[in-house]
């Protein structure tokens, strides 16, 4: 199974990367893990709402060309579903079992995300209705992939 993360922007908190590395180490035994940084688009405090869409647009081109057409992809979206990590953990496995070795997450920018990158999901996602950091989303969903392979694995990980 191959497993990406794409985000935008670039990760500068050493404990966050930390902490993402060693999930990836030990998701190493489950699948093919990678994070792919796409650039952020430079934009100032107060953006008129076209300018805010100009922007997301330029971001979800910059996400698109990292998507492969075989990819199911996922999006974190605030207004996507909520799942426990036991569902999250079943989809993937459904998943993997259907053919869909390909898997990406979308982290948008601090905007959100472009209409067209919310038409390429095949699903959205929503870790509650909180706002996390981009950067810190990363870790938090890098330790729920891992904890859906440590499921489907029967380890008591998880509880």
């Amino acid at each position: 199974m191959n497993i990406k993360i794409i985000v935008v922007g670039k990760l500068k908190e050493k404990y966050l990367k930390q902490g993402i590395a060693e999930y990836a180490k030990r998701l190493s035994k489950f699948c093919k893990f990678q994070i792919i940084e796409v650039a952020d688009e430079k934009a100032p405090e107060s953006l008129s709402e076209a300018q805010m869409e100009d922007v997301k647009n330029k971001e979800g081109e910059r996400i698109l060309s990292k998507v492969k057409d075989r990819d199911y992809v996922f999006t974190l979206e605030i207004k996507g579903k909520e799942r426990s990590s036991e569902e999250l953990s079943a989809e993937m496995a459904k998943l993997a079992t259907y053919g869909n070795s390909d898997i990406t997450f979308i982290i948008g920018g601090s905007l959100g995300l472009s209409s067209d990158v919310m038409k390429r999901s095949n699903s959205a996602i929503s870790f509650g209705r909180f706002t996390l950091p981009h950067q810190l989303m990363r870790l938090v969903l890098t330790e729920q992939i891992y904890r859906s392979f440590m499921i489907q694995a029967g380890s008591p990980y998880h509880k």
